[in-house]
Protein backbone atom coordinates (compact mmCIF):
# COMPACT_ATOMS: atom_id res chain seq x y z
CA UNK A 1 0.00 0.00 0.00
CA UNK A 2 0.77 4.08 -0.36
CA UNK A 3 2.12 5.61 2.51
CA UNK A 4 -0.54 8.98 2.40
CA UNK A 5 -1.12 10.91 5.70
CA UNK A 6 -4.52 10.78 6.73
CA UNK A 7 -6.84 13.71 6.43
CA UNK A 8 -7.89 14.21 10.25
CA UNK A 9 -11.21 14.50 10.71
CA UNK A 10 -11.94 15.45 13.98
CA UNK A 11 -13.80 18.49 12.91
CA UNK A 12 -15.87 16.93 10.73
CA UNK A 13 -16.86 13.80 13.28
CA UNK A 14 -18.25 13.16 16.71
CA UNK A 15 -16.28 11.09 19.09
CA UNK A 16 -17.82 8.09 20.44
CA UNK A 17 -16.48 5.59 23.25
CA UNK A 18 -17.86 1.83 23.07
CA UNK A 19 -20.25 1.33 25.28
CA UNK A 20 -20.77 -1.73 27.49
CA UNK A 21 -17.60 -4.09 28.87
CA UNK A 22 -14.40 -2.63 28.77
CA UNK A 23 -11.32 -3.64 26.66
CA UNK A 24 -9.78 -6.76 27.97
CA UNK A 25 -6.53 -8.43 27.14
CA UNK A 26 -5.43 -12.34 27.21
CA UNK A 27 -3.14 -14.36 26.46
CA UNK A 28 -3.64 -17.11 23.51
CA UNK A 29 -0.42 -18.90 22.92
CA UNK A 30 -2.24 -22.02 24.25
CA UNK A 31 -4.79 -22.16 21.12
CA UNK A 32 -5.56 -25.30 20.48
CA UNK A 33 -3.61 -27.48 17.86
CA UNK A 34 -6.03 -29.99 15.90
CA UNK A 35 -5.42 -32.24 12.51
CA UNK A 36 -9.19 -30.91 11.60
CA UNK A 37 -10.53 -27.00 11.09
CA UNK A 38 -12.72 -25.43 13.37
CA UNK A 39 -15.99 -25.65 11.64
CA UNK A 40 -17.57 -26.37 8.06
CA UNK A 41 -18.92 -23.04 8.07
CA UNK A 42 -16.37 -20.43 5.95
CA UNK A 43 -17.09 -17.07 6.06
CA UNK A 44 -13.29 -15.08 5.26
CA UNK A 45 -10.40 -16.89 3.73
CA UNK A 46 -6.98 -14.60 4.43
CA UNK A 47 -3.28 -15.52 3.29
CA UNK A 48 -0.36 -14.09 4.58
CA UNK A 49 2.82 -15.83 3.64
CA UNK A 50 2.76 -19.49 4.27
CA UNK A 51 -0.60 -18.76 7.39
CA UNK A 52 -3.75 -19.33 6.16
CA UNK A 53 -6.21 -17.89 8.60
CA UNK A 54 -9.90 -19.02 8.52
CA UNK A 55 -12.87 -17.36 9.91
CA UNK A 56 -15.48 -19.76 10.54
CA UNK A 57 -18.98 -20.07 12.07
CA UNK A 58 -17.21 -21.23 15.31
CA UNK A 59 -14.23 -18.66 15.72
CA UNK A 60 -10.94 -18.36 13.95
CA UNK A 61 -8.38 -20.59 13.42
CA UNK A 62 -4.72 -20.62 10.99
CA UNK A 63 -2.78 -23.09 9.05
CA UNK A 64 0.62 -22.87 8.35
CA UNK A 65 1.17 -26.48 6.42
CA UNK A 66 -1.46 -26.41 3.75
CA UNK A 67 -4.27 -27.31 6.12
CA UNK A 68 -2.07 -30.81 7.52
CA UNK A 69 -2.58 -29.30 10.91
CA UNK A 70 -4.58 -26.38 12.63
CA UNK A 71 -4.11 -24.05 15.53
CA UNK A 72 -7.78 -23.02 17.06
CA UNK A 73 -8.75 -19.85 18.74
CA UNK A 74 -12.17 -21.75 21.15
CA UNK A 75 -11.09 -21.23 24.49
CA UNK A 76 -10.23 -17.55 23.77
CA UNK A 77 -12.49 -15.64 25.99
CA UNK A 78 -15.44 -14.49 24.09
CA UNK A 79 -14.14 -16.24 19.98
CA UNK A 80 -15.73 -19.26 21.96
CA UNK A 81 -18.99 -20.02 20.35
CA UNK A 82 -19.65 -17.01 18.01
CA UNK A 83 -19.22 -16.40 14.70
CA UNK A 84 -16.65 -14.33 12.81
CA UNK A 85 -18.05 -11.79 10.55
CA UNK A 86 -14.85 -10.54 9.39
CA UNK A 87 -11.24 -10.14 9.39
CA UNK A 88 -8.66 -7.72 8.33
CA UNK A 89 -4.33 -8.20 8.83
CA UNK A 90 -2.04 -5.32 7.50
CA UNK A 91 1.98 -6.45 8.76
CA UNK A 92 1.52 -8.27 12.54
CA UNK A 93 -1.74 -6.86 13.28
CA UNK A 94 -5.32 -8.56 13.12
CA UNK A 95 -8.41 -7.32 13.67
CA UNK A 96 -11.64 -9.98 13.58
CA UNK A 97 -15.15 -8.89 14.13
CA UNK A 98 -17.44 -11.64 15.66
CA UNK A 99 -21.27 -12.56 15.67
CA UNK A 100 -24.02 -14.04 17.11
CA UNK A 101 -27.64 -14.79 17.03
CA UNK A 102 -30.42 -13.82 19.28
CA UNK A 103 -34.34 -13.87 19.14
CA UNK A 104 -37.07 -11.61 18.97
CA UNK A 105 -40.26 -11.88 17.89
CA UNK A 106 -39.78 -15.27 17.16
CA UNK A 107 -36.83 -14.43 14.76
CA UNK A 108 -33.16 -15.34 15.32
CA UNK A 109 -31.45 -11.64 14.92
CA UNK A 110 -28.07 -11.00 13.78
CA UNK A 111 -25.90 -10.07 16.88
CA UNK A 112 -22.69 -7.68 16.73
CA UNK A 113 -20.45 -10.21 19.31
CA UNK A 114 -17.13 -7.52 19.36
CA UNK A 115 -14.07 -6.91 17.89
CA UNK A 116 -10.46 -8.59 18.99
CA UNK A 117 -7.54 -7.45 17.71
CA UNK A 118 -3.57 -8.35 18.23
CA UNK A 119 -0.59 -6.88 17.54
CA UNK A 120 1.80 -9.92 17.43
CA UNK A 121 0.61 -11.99 14.52
CA UNK A 122 -1.73 -13.37 17.61
CA UNK A 123 -0.12 -14.50 20.64
CA UNK A 124 -1.78 -12.15 22.31
CA UNK A 125 -5.17 -10.49 22.07
CA UNK A 126 -7.57 -7.53 23.44
CA UNK A 127 -10.82 -7.94 23.05
CA UNK A 128 -13.51 -4.96 22.28
CA UNK A 129 -17.13 -4.64 22.46
CA UNK A 130 -19.30 -4.00 19.50
CA UNK A 131 -19.25 0.09 19.35
CA UNK A 132 -22.57 1.15 20.21
CA UNK A 133 -24.00 4.95 21.15
CA UNK A 134 -25.85 6.36 23.99
CA UNK A 135 -29.50 8.15 23.86
CA UNK A 136 -30.98 8.46 20.82
CA UNK A 137 -29.92 11.29 18.52
CA UNK A 138 -27.03 12.31 18.28
CA UNK A 139 -25.41 15.90 16.59
CA UNK A 140 -22.05 14.92 14.26
CA UNK A 141 -20.26 18.00 12.97
CA UNK A 142 -19.53 17.92 9.50
CA UNK A 143 -17.90 20.90 8.35
CA UNK A 144 -20.18 23.56 8.35
CA UNK A 145 -22.94 21.55 8.98
CA UNK A 146 -24.47 19.64 12.07
CA UNK A 147 -25.65 16.54 10.89
CA UNK A 148 -28.86 14.49 13.21
CA UNK A 149 -27.95 10.98 13.71
CA UNK A 150 -29.75 7.92 15.08
CA UNK A 151 -27.80 6.18 17.75
CA UNK A 152 -26.88 2.54 17.09
CA UNK A 153 -28.07 2.14 20.75
CA UNK A 154 -28.46 -1.99 20.74
CA UNK A 155 -26.42 -4.73 19.60
CA UNK A 156 -29.32 -6.74 17.34
CA UNK A 157 -28.48 -5.55 13.60
CA UNK A 158 -25.41 -4.22 14.07
CA UNK A 159 -23.26 -6.61 12.84
CA UNK A 160 -19.38 -5.52 11.33
CA UNK A 161 -18.76 -7.47 8.37
CA UNK A 162 -15.85 -6.05 6.91
CA UNK A 163 -12.83 -4.45 8.21
CA UNK A 164 -10.02 -1.96 7.16
CA UNK A 165 -6.57 -1.02 8.26
CA UNK A 166 -4.85 1.75 6.85
CA UNK A 167 -1.71 3.50 8.48
CA UNK A 168 -3.29 5.18 11.09
CA UNK A 169 -6.75 4.35 11.42
CA UNK A 170 -9.29 0.98 11.62
CA UNK A 171 -12.43 1.33 9.87
CA UNK A 172 -15.70 -0.71 9.94
CA UNK A 173 -18.69 -1.55 8.59
CA UNK A 174 -21.85 -2.39 10.24
CA UNK A 175 -25.08 -3.12 9.10
CA UNK A 176 -27.27 -1.01 11.24
CA UNK A 177 -23.71 0.26 13.36
CA UNK A 178 -22.79 2.18 9.97
CA UNK A 179 -18.98 2.79 8.79
CA UNK A 180 -17.21 3.90 11.78
CA UNK A 181 -13.32 4.89 12.15
CA UNK A 182 -10.55 4.66 15.42
CA UNK A 183 -7.41 6.09 15.32
CA UNK A 184 -6.60 4.50 19.30
CA UNK A 185 -7.03 1.18 18.85
CA UNK A 186 -10.72 1.25 19.40
CA UNK A 187 -10.82 2.75 22.76
CA UNK A 188 -13.42 5.37 20.88
CA UNK A 189 -14.94 5.41 17.56
CA UNK A 190 -16.21 7.52 15.16
CA UNK A 191 -18.99 7.62 12.88
CA UNK A 192 -18.34 8.30 9.20
CA UNK A 193 -21.12 10.52 7.07
CA UNK A 194 -22.03 9.36 4.04
CA UNK A 195 -24.34 10.64 1.23
CA UNK A 196 -28.48 9.51 1.81
CA UNK A 197 -29.79 8.16 -0.78
CA UNK A 198 -30.80 11.26 -2.06
CA UNK A 199 -27.28 12.56 -3.06
CA UNK A 200 -24.48 11.49 -4.90
CA UNK A 201 -21.25 13.36 -3.04
CA UNK A 202 -20.95 15.12 -0.13
CA UNK A 203 -18.31 17.72 0.93
CA UNK A 204 -17.80 19.32 4.41
CA UNK A 205 -17.91 22.37 2.62
CA UNK A 206 -21.61 21.91 1.12
CA UNK A 207 -24.46 23.31 3.03
CA UNK A 208 -26.39 19.73 3.76
CA UNK A 209 -29.16 19.43 5.07
CA UNK A 210 -30.44 15.31 6.32
CA UNK A 211 -30.26 13.15 8.87
CA UNK A 212 -28.32 9.84 9.37
CA UNK A 213 -30.01 6.81 10.15
CA UNK A 214 -29.06 3.21 9.12
CA UNK A 215 -32.01 0.23 8.37
CA UNK A 216 -33.07 -2.10 10.88
CA UNK A 217 -33.54 -5.13 8.12
CA UNK A 218 -32.39 -6.75 5.38
CA UNK A 219 -32.31 -9.50 2.79
CA UNK A 220 -34.84 -12.13 3.87
CA UNK A 221 -36.33 -14.42 0.65
CA UNK A 222 -34.36 -12.68 -1.63
CA UNK A 223 -36.03 -9.29 -0.63
CA UNK A 224 -34.14 -5.92 0.83
CA UNK A 225 -36.37 -5.04 3.87
CA UNK A 226 -36.25 -1.81 5.78
CA UNK A 227 -37.74 0.42 8.56
CA UNK A 228 -37.97 3.30 7.83
CA UNK A 229 -35.96 5.42 11.29
CA UNK A 230 -35.34 8.97 11.21
CA UNK A 231 -35.88 9.15 7.40
CA UNK A 232 -33.48 5.85 7.03
CA UNK A 233 -31.16 5.60 4.03
CA UNK A 234 -29.84 2.19 2.42
CA UNK A 235 -26.15 4.16 2.16
CA UNK A 236 -25.79 3.84 6.05
CA UNK A 237 -26.18 0.32 5.44
CA UNK A 238 -22.87 -0.78 5.42
CA UNK A 239 -21.45 -4.29 4.51
CA UNK A 240 -18.16 -4.23 2.80
CA UNK A 241 -14.56 -2.03 3.06
CA UNK A 242 -11.63 -1.69 0.91
CA UNK A 243 -8.57 0.57 1.09
CA UNK A 244 -6.20 1.01 -1.81
CA UNK A 245 -4.05 3.32 0.10
CA UNK A 246 -4.06 5.15 3.72
CA UNK A 247 -6.43 7.93 1.84
CA UNK A 248 -8.45 6.02 -0.91
CA UNK A 249 -11.35 3.89 0.36
CA UNK A 250 -14.54 2.20 -1.34
CA UNK A 251 -17.12 1.49 0.69
CA UNK A 252 -20.07 -0.69 -0.25
CA UNK A 253 -23.73 -0.43 0.88
CA UNK A 254 -26.88 -1.24 0.52
CA UNK A 255 -27.07 1.96 -2.19
CA UNK A 256 -24.00 1.73 -3.96
CA UNK A 257 -19.98 2.31 -3.71
CA UNK A 258 -18.88 5.26 -1.96
CA UNK A 259 -15.29 6.33 -2.62
CA UNK A 260 -13.37 8.88 -0.78
CA UNK A 261 -9.45 9.99 -1.81
CA UNK A 262 -8.89 12.56 1.21
CA UNK A 263 -9.28 9.38 4.29
CA UNK A 264 -12.33 8.95 4.61
CA UNK A 265 -14.10 12.97 4.74
CA UNK A 266 -15.38 13.50 1.22
CA UNK A 267 -17.27 11.31 -0.69
CA UNK A 268 -18.36 10.45 -4.22
CA UNK A 269 -21.36 7.41 -4.39
CA UNK A 270 -21.15 4.83 -7.85
CA UNK A 271 -24.66 3.27 -8.23
CA UNK A 272 -27.35 1.77 -10.54
CA UNK A 273 -29.07 4.86 -10.88
CA UNK A 274 -26.73 7.33 -11.58
CA UNK A 275 -24.04 5.88 -14.19
CA UNK A 276 -24.45 5.47 -17.71
CA UNK A 277 -22.24 2.46 -17.17
CA UNK A 278 -23.13 1.27 -13.44
CA UNK A 279 -22.89 -1.38 -11.44
CA UNK A 280 -24.89 -4.35 -11.58
CA UNK A 281 -27.17 -3.73 -8.76
CA UNK A 282 -26.44 -1.55 -5.73
CA UNK A 283 -26.34 -3.48 -2.71
CA UNK A 284 -22.24 -4.20 -2.45
CA UNK A 285 -21.22 -7.27 -0.23
CA UNK A 286 -17.66 -7.37 -1.24
CA UNK A 287 -14.86 -4.86 -2.73
CA UNK A 288 -11.49 -5.99 -3.52
CA UNK A 289 -8.77 -3.79 -5.57
CA UNK A 290 -6.69 -5.59 -8.08
CA UNK A 291 -3.25 -4.39 -9.05
CA UNK A 292 -1.24 -6.37 -11.97
CA UNK A 293 1.78 -4.40 -13.70
CA UNK A 294 0.03 -0.74 -14.51
CA UNK A 295 -3.18 -1.84 -13.90
CA UNK A 296 -5.70 -1.17 -11.06
CA UNK A 297 -8.89 -2.72 -11.19
CA UNK A 298 -11.77 -2.57 -8.24
CA UNK A 299 -13.58 -5.50 -8.35
CA UNK A 300 -17.11 -5.67 -6.27
CA UNK A 301 -19.46 -8.45 -5.33
CA UNK A 302 -23.08 -6.15 -7.14
CA UNK A 303 -26.36 -7.72 -6.06
CA UNK A 304 -30.14 -6.44 -6.57
CA UNK A 305 -31.17 -4.14 -3.68
CA UNK A 306 -34.51 -2.57 -4.53
CA UNK A 307 -34.93 -1.42 -7.98
CA UNK A 308 -36.43 -4.22 -10.00
CA UNK A 309 -33.99 -3.10 -13.21
CA UNK A 310 -31.02 -4.55 -10.77
CA UNK A 311 -29.46 -7.60 -11.24
CA UNK A 312 -26.68 -10.10 -9.42
CA UNK A 313 -23.50 -10.21 -10.47
CA UNK A 314 -20.27 -9.01 -10.21
CA UNK A 315 -18.63 -5.16 -11.50
CA UNK A 316 -15.66 -4.17 -12.24
CA UNK A 317 -13.67 -0.60 -12.96
CA UNK A 318 -10.48 0.39 -14.58
CA UNK A 319 -11.15 3.35 -13.86
CA UNK A 320 -11.58 4.29 -10.26
CA UNK A 321 -15.62 3.91 -10.59
CA UNK A 322 -16.18 6.40 -13.23
CA UNK A 323 -17.58 3.42 -15.59
CA UNK A 324 -18.34 -0.09 -14.49
CA UNK A 325 -18.59 -3.49 -16.44
CA UNK A 326 -20.05 -6.33 -15.22
CA UNK A 327 -20.09 -10.00 -15.66
CA UNK A 328 -21.37 -13.75 -14.04
CA UNK A 329 -25.23 -11.69 -14.39
CA UNK A 330 -27.78 -13.24 -12.34
CA UNK A 331 -25.55 -14.94 -10.00
CA UNK A 332 -25.09 -14.08 -6.08
CA UNK A 333 -21.50 -13.39 -5.53
CA UNK A 334 -19.88 -13.21 -2.29
CA UNK A 335 -16.35 -12.71 -2.20
CA UNK A 336 -13.68 -11.69 -4.68
CA UNK A 337 -10.18 -12.94 -4.41
CA UNK A 338 -7.17 -11.69 -7.22
CA UNK A 339 -3.92 -13.14 -7.89
CA UNK A 340 -1.63 -10.78 -10.40
CA UNK A 341 -4.28 -10.53 -13.58
CA UNK A 342 -6.33 -13.28 -12.39
CA UNK A 343 -9.77 -13.09 -10.35
CA UNK A 344 -11.72 -15.55 -8.51
CA UNK A 345 -15.45 -15.26 -7.37
CA UNK A 346 -17.34 -17.38 -4.25
CA UNK A 347 -20.70 -17.34 -5.74
CA UNK A 348 -23.88 -19.49 -4.98
CA UNK A 349 -23.16 -21.05 -8.49
CA UNK A 350 -19.31 -22.23 -6.91
CA UNK A 351 -16.16 -20.81 -7.56
CA UNK A 352 -15.72 -18.45 -10.43
CA UNK A 353 -12.34 -17.89 -12.67
CA UNK A 354 -11.89 -15.18 -15.18
CA UNK A 355 -7.52 -14.30 -16.26
CA UNK A 356 -9.05 -11.84 -18.33
CA UNK A 357 -10.20 -9.09 -16.83
CA UNK A 358 -14.08 -10.38 -16.69
CA UNK A 359 -14.24 -10.68 -20.71
CA UNK A 360 -15.13 -14.85 -19.74
CA UNK A 361 -15.40 -16.95 -17.18
CA UNK A 362 -14.98 -20.71 -16.14
CA UNK A 363 -16.25 -22.67 -13.22
CA UNK A 364 -14.49 -24.63 -10.83
CA UNK A 365 -16.91 -27.88 -11.13
CA UNK A 366 -17.82 -30.06 -8.60
CA UNK A 367 -15.26 -29.90 -5.21
CA UNK A 368 -14.18 -33.40 -5.13
CA UNK A 369 -11.51 -35.00 -2.98
CA UNK A 370 -10.87 -38.18 -4.81
CA UNK A 371 -7.82 -39.15 -2.50
CA UNK A 372 -9.89 -38.99 0.70
CA UNK A 373 -13.35 -39.28 -0.53
CA UNK A 374 -14.90 -36.25 0.47
CA UNK A 375 -16.59 -33.70 -1.27
CA UNK A 376 -19.08 -30.10 -0.85
CA UNK A 377 -22.54 -31.78 -1.26
CA UNK A 378 -23.29 -27.93 -2.34
CA UNK A 379 -22.20 -25.63 -5.11
CA UNK A 380 -22.68 -22.65 -2.71
CA UNK A 381 -19.06 -21.15 -1.88
CA UNK A 382 -18.72 -17.93 0.25
CA UNK A 383 -15.11 -17.51 0.71
CA UNK A 384 -11.88 -17.36 -1.49
CA UNK A 385 -7.95 -16.80 -1.39
CA UNK A 386 -5.21 -17.13 -3.54
CA UNK A 387 -1.67 -17.45 -1.60
CA UNK A 388 0.70 -18.47 -5.14
CA UNK A 389 -0.72 -20.94 -7.44
CA UNK A 390 -3.21 -22.38 -4.40
CA UNK A 391 -6.57 -21.11 -4.54
CA UNK A 392 -8.51 -21.89 -1.39
CA UNK A 393 -12.66 -21.64 -1.04
CA UNK A 394 -14.81 -22.04 1.71
CA UNK A 395 -18.78 -22.66 1.92
CA UNK A 396 -21.19 -23.78 4.48
CA UNK A 397 -19.39 -27.55 3.51
CA UNK A 398 -16.23 -26.81 4.84
CA UNK A 399 -13.06 -25.90 3.38
CA UNK A 400 -10.92 -26.63 0.49
CA UNK A 401 -7.76 -25.73 -2.12
CA UNK A 402 -6.86 -26.72 -5.95
CA UNK A 403 -4.14 -25.72 -7.43
CA UNK A 404 -3.71 -23.05 -10.48
CA UNK A 405 -0.75 -23.42 -12.41
CA UNK A 406 0.37 -24.17 -16.01
CA UNK A 407 1.03 -27.82 -14.93
CA UNK A 408 -2.17 -28.59 -13.09
CA UNK A 409 -5.76 -26.69 -14.51
CA UNK A 410 -7.47 -24.93 -12.33
CA UNK A 411 -10.10 -27.07 -10.46
CA UNK A 412 -9.23 -30.66 -11.83
CA UNK A 413 -7.81 -31.83 -8.24
CA UNK A 414 -9.28 -30.40 -4.47
CA UNK A 415 -8.01 -31.38 -1.34
CA UNK A 416 -10.99 -31.33 0.99
CA UNK A 417 -11.02 -30.74 4.54
CA UNK A 418 -14.16 -31.08 6.92
CA UNK A 419 -14.25 -30.97 10.77
CA UNK A 420 -16.05 -33.97 12.39
CA UNK A 421 -16.17 -35.46 16.05
CA UNK A 422 -14.17 -38.63 15.47
CA UNK A 423 -15.47 -42.12 16.49
CA UNK A 424 -11.95 -43.92 16.31
CA UNK A 425 -13.93 -47.59 16.10
CA UNK A 426 -15.85 -49.69 13.92
CA UNK A 427 -18.24 -49.72 16.76
CA UNK A 428 -19.58 -46.52 16.18
CA UNK A 429 -21.43 -44.38 14.38
CA UNK A 430 -23.41 -41.22 14.01
CA UNK A 431 -25.69 -38.98 11.22
CA UNK A 432 -25.57 -35.31 11.17
CA UNK A 433 -27.30 -32.72 10.87
CA UNK A 434 -29.91 -34.77 12.98
CA UNK A 435 -32.55 -33.42 12.18
CA UNK A 436 -32.32 -32.63 8.55
CA UNK A 437 -34.43 -30.96 5.90
CA UNK A 438 -34.02 -32.68 2.14
CA UNK A 439 -35.35 -29.49 0.53
CA UNK A 440 -32.03 -27.47 1.93
CA UNK A 441 -29.36 -29.81 3.00
CA UNK A 442 -27.81 -33.26 3.06
CA UNK A 443 -27.37 -35.80 5.95
CA UNK A 444 -23.95 -37.12 6.48
CA UNK A 445 -23.26 -40.80 7.77
CA UNK A 446 -20.05 -40.60 9.85
CA UNK A 447 -18.15 -43.94 10.56
CA UNK A 448 -14.93 -45.15 10.98
CA UNK A 449 -12.81 -48.45 9.33
CA UNK A 450 -10.58 -48.55 12.18
CA UNK A 451 -7.43 -48.20 10.05
CA UNK A 452 -8.16 -50.77 7.82
CA UNK A 453 -9.17 -50.94 3.87
CA UNK A 454 -12.33 -52.92 3.76
CA UNK A 455 -15.52 -52.64 1.51
CA UNK A 456 -18.64 -50.90 3.04
CA UNK A 457 -22.36 -51.45 2.61
CA UNK A 458 -24.86 -48.62 3.79
CA UNK A 459 -27.95 -49.25 4.04
CA UNK A 460 -31.30 -47.08 4.98
CA UNK A 461 -35.23 -48.05 6.51
CA UNK A 462 -37.73 -46.43 7.31
CA UNK A 463 -39.17 -47.10 10.86
CA UNK A 464 -41.41 -50.37 9.39
CA UNK A 465 -38.07 -51.61 8.37
CA UNK A 466 -38.87 -51.32 4.68
CA UNK A 467 -35.77 -50.78 2.98
CA UNK A 468 -35.81 -47.06 1.50
CA UNK A 469 -31.89 -46.49 -0.43
CA UNK A 470 -29.26 -48.64 -0.63
CA UNK A 471 -26.30 -45.86 -0.36
CA UNK A 472 -23.21 -47.91 -0.70
CA UNK A 473 -22.53 -51.58 -1.77
CA UNK A 474 -19.40 -53.16 -1.61
CA UNK A 475 -17.62 -49.86 -2.01
CA UNK A 476 -13.95 -49.99 -1.20
CA UNK A 477 -12.83 -47.39 1.87
CA UNK A 478 -9.74 -46.97 2.95
CA UNK A 479 -8.34 -47.10 6.89
CA UNK A 480 -6.53 -43.58 6.41
CA UNK A 481 -9.46 -41.58 7.59
CA UNK A 482 -13.00 -41.24 9.09
CA UNK A 483 -15.70 -41.32 6.48
CA UNK A 484 -18.67 -39.39 5.66
CA UNK A 485 -21.17 -40.74 3.21
CA UNK A 486 -23.65 -38.58 1.69
CA UNK A 487 -27.79 -39.27 1.55
CA UNK A 488 -29.66 -36.68 -0.03
CA UNK A 489 -33.32 -37.76 1.31
CA UNK A 490 -34.53 -39.83 -1.89
CA UNK A 491 -35.15 -43.85 -2.36
CA UNK A 492 -34.09 -45.54 -4.89
CA UNK A 493 -36.27 -44.38 -7.25
CA UNK A 494 -35.18 -40.92 -6.75
CA UNK A 495 -38.71 -39.73 -4.94
CA UNK A 496 -37.93 -37.73 -1.67
CA UNK A 497 -38.61 -39.38 1.54
CA UNK A 498 -41.44 -37.97 4.01
CA UNK A 499 -40.74 -36.89 7.37
CA UNK A 500 -40.00 -39.33 9.96
CA UNK A 501 -37.65 -41.33 11.76
CA UNK A 502 -35.26 -43.40 9.76
CA UNK A 503 -32.48 -46.11 10.39
CA UNK A 504 -29.49 -46.41 8.53
CA UNK A 505 -27.09 -50.06 8.97
CA UNK A 506 -22.89 -49.81 8.38
CA UNK A 507 -21.81 -52.93 7.67
CA UNK A 508 -18.30 -53.42 7.41
CA UNK A 509 -15.98 -56.73 6.77
CA UNK A 510 -15.91 -59.39 9.69
CA UNK A 511 -17.26 -56.56 12.23
CA UNK A 512 -20.92 -56.22 13.45
CA UNK A 513 -22.59 -54.27 11.50
CA UNK A 514 -23.56 -50.98 13.48
CA UNK A 515 -27.06 -49.15 13.62
CA UNK A 516 -27.89 -45.64 13.67
CA UNK A 517 -31.24 -43.12 13.06
CA UNK A 518 -31.51 -40.29 10.92
CA UNK A 519 -34.70 -37.75 11.75
CA UNK A 520 -35.83 -35.97 8.04
CA UNK A 521 -38.02 -32.64 9.05
CA UNK A 522 -39.27 -30.60 6.48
Amino acid sequence: MRSTALISLMSFAVWLPAQGQVASSYSSTGAQLNSLPQSNSIAKIIPRGDTIWVGSGTGLSYTTDAGRSWKLFTMAETFDGKSVSAVAIRGNTIWVASEYSTQSDNQSVPTGGGLHYSTDRGSTWTFLPQPVDTGKVDTIIYGRNKIPALASTVLQQNVTWDIALTQNAIWTASWAGMLRKSTNQGRAWQRIVLPPDNLNRISPTDSLHFSMSGVEKYFKDDTLYNKDTLHASLNYAVFSICATDDSTLYVGTANGINKSTDGGVSWRKFNHQNQLRPISGNFVVGITEQRWKSKQVIWAATSNAVDPDEKRGVSFSTDGGETWGTGLLGEFAHNIAVRDSIVYVAADGGLYRSADYGQSWTRSGSVIDHANLQRFASSRTTATAANGDTVWVGGDDGLAYTIDSPAQQFGSTWEVFRTYVPVQATSKTYSFPLPFSPASEVVRIHYSTSGKTMPVTIRIFDFAMAPVKTLLRGATRTGSVEHDEIWDGRDDLGRRVSNGVYFYRVELEDTDPQWGKIFVLQ
